[in-house]
């Protein structure tokens, strides 16, 4: 019988450490993808990147590029503009294939800034909704629409996780299995307010 309530226990508390490794890594990943995402966006036909790019072409001037990249990566893209900009005239097909080739080139230099990998241009419509409304926040000088749409969602889901926490809290004492009912709830409200805590302060949390 001892022997079945310690196995109980070790169970019980493998489940909870396991609950909060769950939780940890899942809150890892939510930051490390808002932070991926933010940068990732750049490398798709309608990021910020492409869109310098082809103005450059359009009216000859590489300095426009040159922010999206290293000082030292500036040569490389000079060389490989000017190439592009001489073939605009020509052959279409073989402008587009060079033009291509020039776009990666920059997206590729411009993701080794960042200390990210390069897999590709990805299609226009690849950014996330939130993305897009920041860039959207941009070109039109307006910050209010995107900082009121990510404080209410942010806000609907703190509300949600606090309420369930508040019923669970009603019945926690009444048994072992609603007392972990409330402490999985508890967890993830309190997590989620650490994440975020996280991504405004950084290291400076506590």
């Amino acid at each position: 019988m001892k022997a079945k309530v310690q196995t109980t226990k070790q169970n019980s508390t493998r489940r909870f450490f396991n609950l909060k490794s769950v939780l940890f890594l899942s809150l890892f990943a939510i930051m490390m993808f808002t932070a991926t995402t933010a940068s990732a966006h750049c490398d798709s036909y309608d990021g910020p990147v492409i869109k310098e790019a082809l103005r450059a072409l359009e009216t000859n001037n590489v300095e426009l590029v040159y922010k999206w990249i290293a000082p030292e990566q500036e040569n490389e893209i000079s060389s490989l503009f000017n190439k592009t900009y001489s073939l605009k005239n020509s052959d279409k097909e073989l402008y587009h294939i060079v033009e291509k080739h020039f776009l990666e080139t920059l997206v590729r230099l411009h993701r080794e800034t960042e200390g990210a990998p390069f897999t590709g241009i990805k299609p226009a419509g690849s950014m996330t909704p939130v993305v897009q409304m920041a860039d959207n926040a941009i070109a039109t000088n307006d910050v209010v629409t995107v900082t009121k749409a990510v404080t209410n969602h942010l806000a609907e889901v703190i509300q949600e996780r606090y309420a369930k926490v508040m019923e669970l809290s009603k019945t926690k004492d009444n048994s072992v299995k609603q007392g972990r009912e409330y402490v999985e709830a508890y967890v993830i409200y309190t997590h989620t307010l650490e994440a975020v805590e996280h991504l405004l302060h950084g290291e400076h949390s506590h």
